[in-house]
């Protein structure tokens, strides 16, 4: 074994830090570094990475003598866990996350076994040998860090009581966090650092796994619609649903808007009349999870509860004898987005697109594209497809193709009081848009050409506040400060010709009708022609019994705070009514 020199002896170098630092660093940090300064995501992920490579610093401070050895068997187990989430990287253009976790273990022998055979390539090979050359570099430079007693076991305990520590008590004791909120944030903020983005996976996973299980229990256990009934017959059939994101109606050009971002679809409204764009619908809840709550059951502001006692659009379309699939390119598995997968188990087959470890990373709504093809084709009489989109989801540079940015540096429509920084989310907003609004027209154009029986409706989940609203100053989403851009939303749908001819209906009556997205399951329901115990044509958009009701917003669960959202004052934009 390596000796060194008695560290009562030694003197402190910060030259031998600054090694010792570098070769802990190293592991977490390459990955990191890359992902931020190729644009792929932001700065948190090389911060924590640095932070929590610091905590290896501790054993050899108090061990100064045993430094390499100490180094080397840490150092062994980091190897081995950076080095697969950095050829996971280089494979998939993917950070390793819980999401991955979770399609892994969720998937049959065989595609798991696809995750680990693309790992063999000479591209991998070579990433591999040049890593590790580096590693044992590094390892070959490293000295003792002599720090005089009691100063090293102070500095020791001070690194652990800031990243571990303090954390711990601050949340738990001072803020009275639940401890499990309190470890789920510290999780989520040592994952970037090996080995912790296994750790912290599997925990996370672990967790999110056990209230996925009780909630599809639950599910399970419903009890069917009474008396449902398919006017449709037994004709194939394939009904498409795409669920945008944070996609407010007041920035297309579809709507009015005088920016041209949405360019594919301000041509298929022109020439094809089976295209039929709805001008007034809003949505319930500005947030994914709790307006999707209500839009895909049967629960509104009355009854928020209904999502977990009454059957869902998914279960409703599996008893009405339909093959079911649902395709993401939404984050899969994390603490906010267990709901989501809650829904997507609930059909017969899933397609998890993004494993990304943030919301805030580079990935594009294009991924859907190739297993919607697939889908298509599927030999099943009857389908019903969900697509659900990352659309225009915050951070708005990440959803688009860095060669897409038509608007970047333009000042028309751009109110004048903005900053730098507001400038650049605002236009970059708008190039998101013109981007989904290509992902959406490839979708109906790629429908379309299957001359399918059915028909494909699109909308989004919420809108988007980005400086719409005077004073210009709001960006995002808060319900207790609404606006009207936190709910305006497109709303289209595309029926084919075979469908029109077995359901000849004119909807170019129904466009201008007030109407809000939490009551979708029933205009669902109305136009595959299924009716059921419960289900209310007057709740229909596309129905000629519709009746106009109050367009509630707001949290059911604090019913003094609900509001309609017809009472909202008007901003100055299109596509605000």
């Amino acid at each position: 074994m390596l000796s060194t020199p008695s560290p009562a002896k030694g003197k402190f170098s910060w030259q031998a830090l600054v090694w010792a630092l570098l070769y802990f660093w190293f592991f977490s940090t390459l990955l990191q570094a890359i992902i931020c300064f190729s644009g792929f995501s932001g700065t948190n992920g090389l911060r924590d990475s640095l932070l929590f490579s610091s905590l290896w610093l501790i054993p050899i401070f108090l061990f100064p003598a045993r430094t390499r050895a100490i180094a080397a068997v840490i150092g062994i187990v980091l190897w081995a866990a950076s080095l697969a989430t950095l050829c996971y990287y280089v494979i998939y253009g993917q950070e390793f996350s819980q999401s991955v976790m979770f399609t892994m273990f969720e998937s049959n022998t065989g595609e798991a076994g696809e995750y680990l055979t693309q790992y063999f390539s000479w591209k991998i090979v070579l990433t591999a040998i040049a890593y590790t050359a580096v590693v044992i570099f590094l390892w070959t430079r490293l000295k003792p860090v002599y720090i005089p007693s009691p100063w090293r076991w102070l500095v020791s305990f001070a690194l652990l009581y800031g990243l571990i520590l303090n954390p711990l008590i601050t949340g738990t004791f001072i803020k009275h966090k639940p401890i499990e909120k309190t470890l789920n944030g510290m999780a989520s903020r040592m994952e970037p650092a090996a080995p912790w983005q296994f750790i912290t996976g599997y925990y996370q996973y672990r967790q999110q796994l056990s209230s996925l299980n009780r909630l599809l229990d639950a599910n399970n256990a419903l009890p069917p619609l009474a008396n449902l009934k398919d006017s449709s017959g037994d004709a194939p059939r394939t009904l498409v649903l795409v669920i945008g994101e944070s996609t407010q109606r007041g920035r297309m050009s579809l709507y009015g808007y005088p920016r041209e971002t949405t360019p594919e679809l301000d041509a298929m409204h022109k020439s094809d009349k089976n295209l039929t764009v709805f001008n007034d619908v809003v949505t319930s809840r500005p947030y994914t999870i709790e307006i999707l709550q209500q839009a895909l059951t049967f629960a509104n502001e009355q009854h928020p509860d209904l999502y977990l006692t009454k059957p869902s659009l998914m279960n409703m379309m599996k008893q009405a004898g339909y093959k079911t699939f649902w395709i993401t390119n939404q984050q899969t598995m994390t603490e906010r987005n267990t709901m989501l997968t809650v829904f997507s188990e609930q059909t017969d087959k899933q397609f998890y697109m993004n494993q990304q470890r943030t919301q805030s990373a580079r990935e594009y709504d294009t991924n859907v594209l190739a297993p919607f093809k697939e889908v298509m084709a599927d030999p099943a009489p009857k389908k019903f497809i969900v697509v659900h989109l990352l659309g225009t989801h915050i951070k708005y540079k990440y959803r688009y193709p860095e060669n897409w940015g038509k608007f970047d540096g333009k000042m028309d429509t751009v109110p004048s009081n903005l900053s730098d920084d507001q400038r650049e989310d605002y236009n970059d907003y708008d190039n998101a848009n013109r981007y989904n609004d290509h992902v959406v027209a490839s979708l109906i154009n790629s429908y379309r050409a299957t001359d399918p029986n059915g028909f494909l409706l699109y909308f989004s989940d919420h809108g988007e506040e980005v400086y719409d609203t005077p004073p210009h100053q709001t960006q995002g989403r808060n319900e207790g400060n609404p606006t009207r851009h936190m709910y305006t939303i497109p709303f289209l749908l595309w029926t084919s010709d075979k469908w029109q001819s077995a359901h000849p209906r004119d909807f170019s009556q129904n466009v201008d009708r007030k109407y809000s997205s939490a009551e979708l399951i029933h205009t669902w329901s109305d136009l595959a022609g299924l009716s059921y115990d419960g289900y209310d044509p007057t709740r229909s958009i596309t129905s000629p019994q519709f009746k106009e009701t109050t367009r509630w917003i707001g949290d059911p669960y604090k019913p003094a705070t609900l509001k309609s959202y017809d009472s909202l004052p008007y901003g100055e934009s299109v596509g605000n009514q």
